[in-house]
């Protein structure tokens, strides 16, 4: 740091007022602050051999460069911001903006445009992303004629429908009539190496017909920006300390469900009731040396990264197959039968979505070198738990409610969810946990206290609503809330049932819906208990009510979505047609809120 400083001292080409600036800019900053400070302003010396652009002698920029983003995780959100920089870096106008606050019809006025988006689902755009996709996918857009664009699109290739929303964004904004001026990117959980070489491209052809205007970031920008980058990240987690880990389900329950409680001390870290914190976990040791067995291999061996063990223990997806793992282990092997099974995609998509890599090594025992093994890896990728608490009430902690993944076999073993084991499981109290926040703005209680919000969340899908009501609470909210949970037996499966009473009998929870699925001859979901309720819920809709969903993506939300629907027609006496809009209306608006896996 001294040195830095000291070092403005020197000739500089910097006028005495902007070294005092720098200087004093810097002097707030961490190690890590001034690492991001470094590599901004070397990405703005790399610009350096286009022409200065300054003062009343600058161009006009012919245009503006908009990269929008549609994330479920931060991966996206993570990938768009590192192309602003890179744009920026080149001294081009830029405008990063996620879809769920931009508007459609904005569309019609921009010049250039990137689009990163991921996929969730079945093919789905994320939560943010929906309100556009379907304006496009309408066309109440219009035409784009004139706009040039490119598409990056993040996904997993475990799953059926790969990067289905770029593809389908790709394709939309070409009939639209816009003008695709870089290749639609299709990119894998290891995306990073890949994306920002896309995005070296993608600026290149955008910067053909976009000109470099006023240079917008100062130094004393950059460093305001480094201050508001956190000091914990993906890449960089906080190691915190376990010191909860609580069944909170009953003996006989069919599910195992876990209140777990980490401690954040001494980390500075902030979260909001919305957001959820990854954990990056170690593999099951004892998976671990299957794998390894099968291979016939001893872990020993040794690689760039350390030996095969450690690698394969920290770094590498054991439990998550993907298409990759099945075809390259079929040319490897020479296997007929596994040939067969590679070559036909929906028996891949069926065995990825039932079976773990032991299972494909198991069936088709097949002899590996260590690189062949890790060339059949993926890198491992932490998992992501919605929050549940409030720091107005728990302060330097943090809560998850986790229902741990059990998969019993035919063979009477179980496989086990890699990160949800770990929590359970493996590791002790006041253990070191590496996790890092995950913000999400688009899943945040009304900024309003006195607006009632109405909460709907199944199984583990509770979780961010104990942090909305802790958060409730702690603000002495006044207005109404009304949470609908669902489970399969009360005695068994009723999470947090004290805290919910709690709040009934002190007023701060207006109504509690129920629908315990299994305890009676026909099954009850929350879907049922909407439209039972449905006059009083488009009552509350009508005066301003946020409406809310976390849980289950496939099934849950879908069907909590077509209740929904159901009572807005109904009880406003709409179409189909009309209720849906009303719903896009609640969305646009915010509040219509979902996080959905």
């Amino acid at each position: 740091m001294m040195q830095l400083k000291d070092s403005l001292t020197n000739l500089t080409p910097l006028s005495d007022e902007q070294q005092r600036q720098l200087s004093q800019a810097l002097s707030t900053l961490n190690t890590q602050q001034l690492a991001w400070v470094s590599g901004y302003l070397y990405g703005l010396s790399q610009a350096g051999s286009q022409p200065a652009v300054t003062g009343a002698a600058a161009t006009a920029p012919s245009g503006n460069l908009t990269i929008l983003y549609g994330s479920q995780t931060g991966n996206a959100k993570g990938v768009a911001s590192a192309i602003k920089a890179q744009a920026e870096a080149r001294g081009l106008p830029v405008t990063l903006t996620s879809m769920a606050d931009y508007k459609p019809k904005q569309l019609k006025k921009e010049t250039h445009l990137l689009v990163v988006v991921s996929t969730y689902g079945e093919g789905e755009p994320p939560e943010s992303a929906v309100d556009l996709f379907e304006q496009l996918k309408k066309g109440k857009v219009g035409k784009l004629e004139g706009l040039k664009f490119a598409v990056l699109g993040l996904g997993d290739s475990s799953y059926e429908f790969f990067c289905q929303t770029g593809k389908d964004f790709d394709s939309l904004l070409t009939k639209a009539g816009a003008d695709r001026v870089h290749e639609l990117a299709s990119l894998d959980v290891d995306y990073q190496d890949a994306a920002k070489a896309w995005g070296e491209q993608a600026l290149n052809a955008i910067a053909a017909t976009l000109s470099a205007g006023p240079a917008g970031s100062s130094v004393a920008s950059a460093v305001q920006q480094a201050v508001g980058h956190s000091q914990y990240s993906k890449e960089n987690p906080f190691p915190a300390r376990l010191s909860v880990n609580q069944k909170i389900t009953g003996r006989d329950s069919t599910k195992d469900i876990r209140h777990i409680e980490i401690s954040l001390e001494e980390s500075g870290i902030r979260y909001q009731p919305g957001d959820a914190l990854g954990i990056w976990f170690d593999n099951d040791p004892a998976l671990v040396n299957e794998v390894l067995a099968l291979a016939g291999l001893s872990g020993d061996e040794a690689t760039a990264r350390g030996s095969l063990r450690e690698v394969l223990s920290r770094e590498l997806e054991l439990t998550r197959l993907h298409g990759g793992f099945i075809t390259g282990l079929a040319e490897i092997s020479g296997n007929a039968a596994l040939k067969d099974l590679a070559g036909d995609k929906a028996q891949v998509n069926a065995l990825v979505a039932s079976a773990q890599v032991v299972d494909v090594l198991k069936r088709f025992p097949t002899a590996l070198t260590a690189e062949q093994l890790l060339g059949l890896l993926r890198p491992l990728t932490p998992r992501l738990y919605s929050i549940a608490s409030s720091q107005s009430e728990v302060e330097e902690e943090v809560h998850l409610t986790v229902g741990v993944v059990r998969y019993p076999q035919e063979d009477g073993t179980v496989r086990s969810g890699a990160a949800s084991s770990y929590l359970a499981d493996r590791l002790a109290e006041d253990a070191e946990v590496r996790v890092f926040v995950e913000h999400n703005d688009n899943f945040r209680l009304p900024s309003n206290p006195d607006t009632p919000v109405i909460m709907v969340g199944p199984g583990t899908g509770i979780a961010p609503f104990r942090a909305f009501l802790q958060e409730r609470e702690a603000q002495g909210a006044e207005g109404n809330n009304w949470l609908f949970f669902g489970n399969p037996h009360f005695t068994q499966d009723f999470l947090y049932q004290v805290e919910w009473q709690r709040y009934v009998k002190s007023g701060l929870l207006s109504k509690i819906s129920l629908a315990f699925s299994r305890d009676q001859a026909e099954k009850v979901y929350v879907q049922h208990r909407l439209r039972e309720a449905g006059q009083e819920l488009y009552q509350w809709l009508e005066a301003g009510a946020h409406f809310y969903v976390c849980g289950d993506a496939n099934q849950m939300a879908k069907d909590v979505q077509e209740a929904l629907l159901d009572v807005i027609a109904e009880h406003g006496h709409k179409s189909r047609e009309e209720a849906e809009e009303y719903l896009s209306e609640l969305r646009r608006a915010k509040r219509y809120q979902r996080d959905v896996y």
